[in-house]
């Protein structure tokens, strides 16, 4: 992006003689103009005016104050008057560093998306807020006041006060001092008056949490594989050179024991490093592990308030914690001695934004790493095809652990025929196969994992009588059955009303309840295996902050013998003493009209799968499925990747997508379906113009409408455009869309590397 001045004009032949060397600071805004303006600096906020803090600023005709980031503080020749000054500096402390504002730039260039937006996105609102912390008058005593103490008539209390204050070890506050003077704010306030005290207004923080102490663990044995792993990432380590390493592990092969050895390396150098875990794996395992090796570590996630979000900030600012572990977000942790980036399940959707800027965190954490001279490690037993063709490339260092710890075999994975055994379906969600081999289990005392990826009781509502379906009017998808509150919810939009008891278009009685959710399974569970206590894992039941932890605790004890829940069961879980898992549908997302769906599906019954045979019982999964003979199911069954990726890489490459082309989204809604549809046939014209003119070859696909065409009331489009030159693809779309004008009633996102493409 070109930054631009305020007044982006060159001095007039007779103003160069008046120009003058002054410190200018280069302002970005999060709303209104996109491009940064530049300010002079006051000299008395020279010492404070640093990039990363921001500054208040005037802004417009009527010189209205306004915040933004300042990103950039040069010495500049200037006309003097043709510069608006600084206000005032914001922040007393940087919140980004070079690298950091660095990163944000590229953000705004690769995602196609104003820079201020980035940068708030990058600095939480708990630390813009400054939450945790409040204002306090601080009292101290001037040298030269101290140095006439004992010369200074002054009334008894003044006098006690002002001795209590010289001798204080910190300045204290007005009722601090009065307590320990024993007087009322009036003496306080007369030396105050006299000016034989210095008051200073400072923010401090009043937020303090615990660490959760944690047995400390020694490191454990490596085996070959794992001592291969760990060789090939200390290389980088020790050189402190950037190499980016895809560890590709089945489940169960310790990949995180050789995280944990690496990072204690990097700490032992006196650096700081950043796991990041799908949201969903912060389980009690993931916390106790590094908690267990690590004296300190802050955590990093949604379920924290803002003020733990601010106090943990800071104490990964200063320095003095040396691993952070989080979700997506964690990536921007202002680590000021980055030594290592490692994503574990680097496959896992959650790293990708879902809301502007539209980041892919795995990315992100390239750019960082590379430029921080800092290895990053992509764990995964199921790589995304992305990382797995860098691999190919040469771009990504592979590391392959085909073993499991202890030489486990991996569970023996069987097919069972929904086409066949069409009795069972008759009887529930549960096969005979499958039923047989739960009954065993239990007589066995074993536990039992079982996976449904769709929450709520029936998934759709419809009549017999004259097929109407009850559906969201909002968003015109089939509502979801809810049994324990007996409602009809949409799971896009929480639209939600009581359940009809009679067709709502014609009134017969006898509407039909179709289709299976975790609620359902769960019931048929329990009328199935009475006495046996059942788990049900879903977003319904695990909304309360630590509700997670409290249910896998419970099962790992034994407790509950049989789990089921949605994707959230599928990875990241350790428990030696499940030995059956079985997927009850294996086709649930396998024909979305989405080019990622056989990755998605082989992804989770792989994982989920990973989730038995881990101790000296072994494990056996049953997978149930209409589809037995998909590419993505056959080679789950076979635990084997690189038969997946054979399969499904030279149809990604001929239809020209990713990995082998870049692609960019656009999603355009109204409530009028034309508009939407208009404006991207539009955008498409003008992008085939656009791309002749950079001698450009691009794909298109659309303008459609998506495959949830209607959501929230709004009718949706979208339009996909693929290239391989991934640059000038993004110059294109960047291009069309700045000269793009949108219709007042139509909203469209621009979406660089698509992952969620409904």
């Amino acid at each position: 992006m070109k930054q631009q001045d305020l007044f982006n004009t060159a001095p007039a032949p007779w103003e160069v003689d008046d120009l003058a060397s002054h410190v200018v600071a280069k302002i970005v805004f999060s709303t209104g103009p996109q491009q940064p303006f530049d300010y002079l600096v006051p000299e008395n906020l020279v010492p404070e005016a640093i990039a990363g803090r921001r500054m208040r600023v005037p802004f417009g005709r009527g010189d209205r104050l306004v915040q933004g980031y300042c990103v950039d503080v040069a010495a500049k020749q200037v006309v003097p008057g043709k510069l608006k000054s600084v206000h005032e500096v914001v922040d007393d402390v940087t919140l980004l560093s070079r690298t950091m504002l660095g990163l944000t730039q590229w953000m705004a260039d690769y995602y196609l998306c104003p820079w201020g937006q980035v940068l708030d996105a990058v600095v939480p609102a708990a630390v813009r807020g400054n939450a945790g912390t409040r204002e306090v008058t601080l009292l101290s005593v001037p040298r030269e006041t101290a140095m006439q103490l004992a010369t200074l008539k002054l009334p008894g209390k003044q006098q006690t006060a002002l001795s209590i204050l010289a001798g204080a070890s910190r300045p204290l506050t007005p009722p601090e001092l009065a307590e320990a003077a024993g007087c009322t704010q009036a003496p306080i306030m007369a030396l105050r008056k006299k000016k034989l005290i210095h008051v200073e207004v400072r923010r401090i923080s009043f937020a303090h949490f615990d660490d959760e102490p944690a047995e400390t663990e020694p490191p454990k044995e490596l085996n070959a594989d794992q001592t291969e792993a760990l060789r090939t990432i200390l290389h980088s380590v020790e050189e402190e050179r950037h190499q980016s390493v895809l560890l590709h592990g089945v489940t169960g092969s310790g990949k995180t024991e050789v995280y944990l050895q690496a990072i204690q390396r990097v700490v032992a150098a006196g650096k700081q490093a950043i796991v990041l875990v799908p949201e969903i794996s912060l389980t009690p395992q993931t916390k106790h592990r590094f908690r267990a090796r690590f004296s300190q570590i802050a955590l990093l996630h949604s379920h924290m308030n803002d003020v733990e979000r601010h106090w943990q900030w800071k104490r990964i600012a200063s320095g003095h914690i040396p691993v952070v572990v989080g979700a997506r977000s964690a990536i921007f942790a202002p680590t000021p001695r980055l030594g290592m980036i490692i994503l574990d399940e680097e496959h896992d959707s959650s790293f990708k934004q879902d809301t502007a800027p539209r980041y892919h965190a795995r990315d992100v954490a390239a750019w960082r790493a590379a430029h921080e001279h800092a290895p990053l490690i992509l764990g995964s037993a199921t790589p995304s095809l992305e990382s797995w063709r860098q691999t190919q490339t040469g771009a990504i260092t592979l590391v392959s652990m085909p073993r499991r710890v202890n030489n486990y075999p991996l569970p023996d994975v069987k097919t069972i025929d929904l086409r066949v055994d069409r009795k069972s379906q008759g009887r529930g969600a549960i096969s005979r196969q499958l039923y047989l081999a739960m009954k065993r289990n239990v007589e066995e005392d074993g536990q039992m994992i079982l996976l449904l990826n769709r929450r709520g009781y029936a998934t759709h509502i419809q009549c017999p009588a004259c097929g109407e379906k009850v559906v969201c009017p909002e968003c015109e998808i089939p509502l979801t059955h809810h049994l324990a509150d007996n409602m009809a919810i949409c799971h896009y939009c929480d639209y939600r009303r009581p359940a009809p008891k009679s067709c709502p278009a014609c009134d017969y009685s006898g509407i039909h309840f179709f289709g299976y959710g975790t609620q359902k399974l769960e019931a048929e569970v329990r009328a199935r295996f009475p006495g046996v206590e059942c788990l049900r894992m879903d977003s319904d039941t695990m909304k309360k902050p630590g509700s997670h932890e409290a249910a896998l605790d419970r099962f790992r004890r034994g407790d509950a013998k049989i789990l089921v829940g949605t994707q959230m069961i599928a990875k990241g879980l350790d428990f030696p003493n499940v030995t059956l898992v079985g997927v009850i549908n294996a086709d649930t997302a396998l024909h979305f009209p989405d080019v990622r769906a056989g990755e998605r599906t082989f992804q989770l019954i792989t994982q989920v799968a990973g989730r038995t045979g881990r101790g000296h019982k072994g494990g056996q999964v049953l997978v149930q499925t209409l589809s037995p003979d998909h590419p993505a199911i056959e080679a789950a069954t076979r635990h084997d990747y690189a038969l997946f990726a054979e399969r499904e890489l030279p149809f990604r490459e001929k239809f020209h997508f990713s990995p082998f082309a870049k692609m960019v989204r656009l999603v355009a809604r109204a409530e009028v379906a034309s508009a939407p549809e208009a404006m991207l046939e539009e955008f498409a014209k003008q992008i085939v113009k656009v791309a002749e003119e950079l001698s450009l070859e691009i794909y298109l696909q659309g303008p459609a409408a998506a495959p949830i065409e209607k959501l929230r009331g709004q009718y949706r489009f979208h339009l996909l455009i693929k290239a391989h030159d991934g640059e000038k693809l993004r110059e294109a779309v960047k291009l069309v869309a700045a000269k793009t004008r949108t219709p007042d009633d139509v909203i469209w996102t621009i979406d660089v590397d698509p992952v969620d493409m409904m």
